[in-house]
């Protein structure tokens, strides 16, 4: 073989490798199963992430505070579901923590409730009583310290972790009032073991607004930025997947052990598809000024801090 040949052939196979060579990126999730905390586990599933040349590490956490810590001291590279309140405060206090994308608008998914023989029959019948969130920094939190402020409670919060061990503190009377998000609870909801007293949209502060974040640190973002713009192609490209094509509900069913009927019914009762669009952040305005009403920031953030923070990719 002539030497240009040689070359040639050798050019080719290391072209041939750099084709089929698949980035790695290390994932925190808060909360596993939810319909919207699911994208990146379907994508990886259809093989949307492999066509972009990207291999997922998924770690699934207790909540969004966990996610947070995770995505900050960097032993992940990025945050799904992150509490957009509490990256505020993360940010303004100078982590280095950066957006990527929206991961869900509006709360309608999260719910708040109590056990069927429970005397309480609102927000307002907890006074004394105890109310779960997931983790500090979380939406659930957000939206716990929303409900304290907005109706004047005299309630409790309590750090309780996932909906799994939160019904169990529930049903043993060990905390008053839970929180799930579908389709965790639904079973119980049917069963009319439990009663629904509130759900995220009852806090004005969170109705219709970003409620979660993707989210990453300025360390991946300076040196990975290549790899981040292609993982939110794949994230985009996942979520018409789960809107346009029934395999998504196979494989989201199958994911968390649920029928397709179930899984249907968390996908359309819950998340329209908006609600999951990771291109805008909504209601930011409102939300800077609630972030300092709810203590989450001493001030409202500049819009040089808003242009520093805030690094959604481009489609």
């Amino acid at each position: 073989m002539k030497l240009k040949t040689f070359v040639g052939a050798i050019a080719l196979t290391l072209l041939a490798d750099a084709a089929f060579a698949q980035d790695t990126l290390k994932l925190a999730i808060g909360q596993r199963g939810n319909w919207d905390t699911s994208v990146s586990e379907i994508g990886q599933r259809a093989g949307i992430f492999k066509k972009h040349g990207l291999v997922l590490e998924l770690l699934y956490t207790q909540g969004g505070g966990e996610t947070q810590q995770a995505v900050i001291s960097g032993s992940v590279e990025i945050g799904v579901a992150a509490g957009i309140m509490g990256v505020l405060s993360a940010y303004s206090k100078g982590a280095p923590v950066r957006i990527i994308g929206a991961e869900t608008t509006g709360a309608q998914d999260l719910f708040w409730y109590v056990k069927a023989d429970s005397p309480i029959k609102s927000l307002k019948d907890t006074e004394g009583k105890t109310i779960a969130y997931s983790t500090n920094g979380s939406s659930t939190h957000g939206i716990v310290m929303a409900y304290m402020k907005q109706y004047d409670l005299k309630a409790k919060p309590l750090a309780t972790g996932g909906p799994p061990g939160t019904l169990t503190q529930v049903m043993s009377g060990q905390i008053d009032v839970g929180w799930a998000a579908p389709p965790f609870g639904l079973d119980q909801l049917d069963k009319k073991d439990i009663r629904i007293i509130a759900t995220g949209n009852d806090a004005a502060a969170f109705k219709g607004q970003t409620v979660r974040l993707l989210i990453t640190n300025v360390q991946t973002l300076q040196s990975r930025k290549a790899v981040l713009d292609r993982y939110m192609k794949a994230y985009r490209e996942t979520v018409d997947f789960m809107y346009k094509d029934p395999a998504a509900l196979k494989i989201y069913a199958e994911f968390i052990g649920i029928s397709e009927e179930k899984a249907k019914r968390s996908r359309d009762d819950f998340f329209p598809p908006a609600s999951i669009d990771p291109d805008r952040i909504v209601g930011l305005e409102t939300i800077l000024k609630d972030a300092v009403a709810l203590k989450y920031t001493t001030q409202e953030l500049t819009k040089e801090q808003l242009v520093e923070l805030i690094q959604i990719p481009p489609r």
